[in-house]
């Protein structure tokens, strides 16, 4: 059970209370375990819950220590409620499957938690008679008792027929979650909106710190940390007022030499001439730090994904600076032809 705080094993099960479901879950994976434990909390019965690997089977123990690990068939056939919670591209083999062996039943509830999908995609189940809900909680999971503090005031996308909306708020609100109701057309949408934000981010950031290590900054997470902290609050709370830097200030000559060193530093990872203006002036290690040859580790210096991502989010900034009129037309233009290579006019 190495890695897993003991906190949930040692919260017992709280009595059964009126109101509270047998719960099934499929699978015991960071976010099953996860929701499974809060519902637990919350004084619903886990009847059992799928645990197909070595690392589920040990994270159901620490997190909900006493449940069986059944199968599919008997989570469903046990439960009142079943929560799936597996991988968006395994979720309507899954509930087709059942429904063709006849699993579901009437007024049995059947819970997603993919981002996603709505509730259509449990429409094999609800031609059987089961009680179809989308539940999709913002956050990360790590699958351990951590979390569990975590889902505390997060926000949840729930979507579900009017009757039953309620029932997936309630549900939310029992894990300690912030209900919030997205319609069935527009959960792609959402869910687009989250990977967006929080997936890419995770791309833009990593890319900046192995630019700062190429540059020589042998610690570029603690370098970026204050920067970007309040980048994120700035624009959490101010939105686009909260942008600073040479693309709103019309600053053309500085996106064109940054553009220029990103090229060169592209261009040497990838082994091609490069300019003087690269920043190391050398080859790059395995860290892509000033030292050894890059045929040590191709990957940790291959950096040509790079330019493209500065270009394209450097342009987006300028044409909604422009949009809001923080940025003249004229500096606006200047900064998209800096984009395109384009020389000073």
């Amino acid at each position: 059970m190495s890695g897993f705080s003991a906190d949930a094993a040692d919260c017992p099960e709280p009595a059964r209370r009126k109101g509270r479901m047998k719960i099934g879950i499929i699978s015991a994976g960071k976010v099953g375990a996860v929701l499974g434990a809060a519902l637990r909390l919350a004084g619903h019965t886990i009847v059992g819950a799928y645990a197909s690997s070595e690392a589920s089977k040990d994270r159901l123990d620490a997190m909900l220590p006493g449940v069986a690990a059944l199968s599919v068939e008997e989570n469903i056939a046990r439960s009142q409620m079943v929560l799936l919670a597996v991988p968006d591209d395994a979720l309507g083999p899954l509930v087709a499957g059942a429904a063709k062996l006849g699993l579901w039943r009437p007024g049995q509830l059947v819970v997603h938690v993919a981002g996603r999908y709505g509730i259509s995609i449990l429409d094999p189940a609800a031609q059987l008679g089961a009680l179809p809900l989308a539940i999709h909680p913002a956050m990360t999971f790590s699958g351990t008792s951590l979390d569990l503090k975590n889902l505390m005031g997060c926000p949840f996308a729930v979507t579900g027929e009017p009757m039953l909306v309620p029932i997936g708020q309630a549900l939310v609100s029992e894990m300690g979650g912030e209900p919030e109701l997205v319609e069935e057309e527009d959960r792609v949408l959402y869910h687009a909106a989250l990977a967006h934000g929080a997936n890419h981010l995770v791309t833009l950031v990593t890319q900046a710190q192995r630019i700062l290590r190429a540059a020589g900054i042998a610690q570029p997470a603690s370098y970026l940390r204050p920067l970007l902290s309040a980048a994120l609050d700035g624009a959490l709370n101010n939105g686009e007022a909260g942008l600073t830097g040479p693309v709103v200030r019309g600053d053309a000559g500085t996106v064109r030499e940054h553009l220029q060193s990103l090229d060169a530093l592209a261009a040497l990872g990838s082994g091609q001439s490069a300019s003087a203006d690269m920043p190391c002036g050398g080859a790059l290690d395995a860290e892509g730090v000033p030292g050894a040859s890059s045929a040590d580790a191709p990957s940790a210096t291959d950096f040509s994904d790079i330019p493209p991502t500065y270009r394209s989010l450097a342009r987006a900034t300028a044409t909604r600076a422009r949009a809001r009129r923080a940025l003249r037309p004229e500096q606006a233009e200047a900064v998209l032809r800096a984009l395109e290579g384009s020389p000073e006019s």
